[in-house]
C-alpha cells in the first residue's frame, strides 16, 4: 500500500514535537524499556500498524527479550512467558487501546495495581496513550515499514526533549 502522506514532512513542528517528547520522556523515565517496548508492539498489533510492529519488535530484539516474548505476544494470556506484572500491563494496555470495547476497567486497574505504584501506573497509562497516537498517525497516513534500526530516533527524541524541558 502506498503512502498517503508523509505527515513527519508536513506536521506542523509543535504537536509533532510534543508527541516525540512524551515518548522520549518515557523512554528515558524509570520504566522498564523491555516492557515498555512489550506496551507498544501488543498495541501496535491491535491498532494494525505495520510501521510500528516493525519498530517494536526490532527494539525488542535489539534488548534481548527471547524471541518467543516477541512472537507470542498475541496469544499472552496462553503463552506463559509473560510475568504477572506484565501479564496485568498488556491487559491494561488493551483495555486503554480498545477503551469503548472495555466493560471491566476496575478490575484491569486492580490488578495493575498489584504490582505498580500510581506514578508507574500513570506512566504506563501515558505510554499506551503515546503509542495509540502514533500508530493512529501512521495507519491513517498509510506509512510503511522502512528500514527502521534501533536508536535511529533517538536524536530527533532528544531534540524534543531539549525544546520542552529547557528554559524558555
Amino acid at each position: 500500500m502506498p503512502m498517503r502522506l508523509d505527515y513527519l514532512r508536513h506536521a506542523d513542528a509543535l504537536p509533532l514535537q510534543a508527541l516525540t517528547a512524551i515518548s522520549a520522556h518515557l523512554h528515558h523515565s524509570t520504566l522498564d524499556q523491555e516492557l515498555l517496548a512489550l506496551i507498544q508492539l501488543r498495541a501496535s498489533q491491535l491498532n494494525g500498524c505495520a510501521y510500528c510492529i516493525d519498530m517494536h519488535s526490532k527494539d525488542l530484539q535489539a534488548l534481548g527479550a527471547e524471541p518467543a516474548r516477541i512472537h507470542l505476544l498475541p496469544a499472552w494470556r496462553e503463552a506463559g512467558v509473560y510475568s504477572p506484572a506484565e501479564q496485568a500491563v498488556l491487559a491494561w494496555t488493551e483495555a486503554v487501546t480498545l477503551i469503548s470495547h472495555e466493560q471491566d476497567l476496575q478490575a484491569r486497574f486492580k490488578s495493575l495495581a498489584e504490582h505498580f505504584n500510581e506514578t508507574e501506573i500513570t506512566r504506563l497509562t501515558f505510554a499506551i496513550i503515546a503509542i495509540n497516537s502514533w500508530n493512529r498517525l501512521s495507519v491513517a497516513f498509510g506509512r510503511q515499514p522502512d528500514g527502521y534500526q534501533p536508536g535511529d530516533l533517538e536524536p530527533f527524541m532528544q531534540q524534543a526533549l531539549k525544546r520542552f524541558t529547557s528554559p524558555a
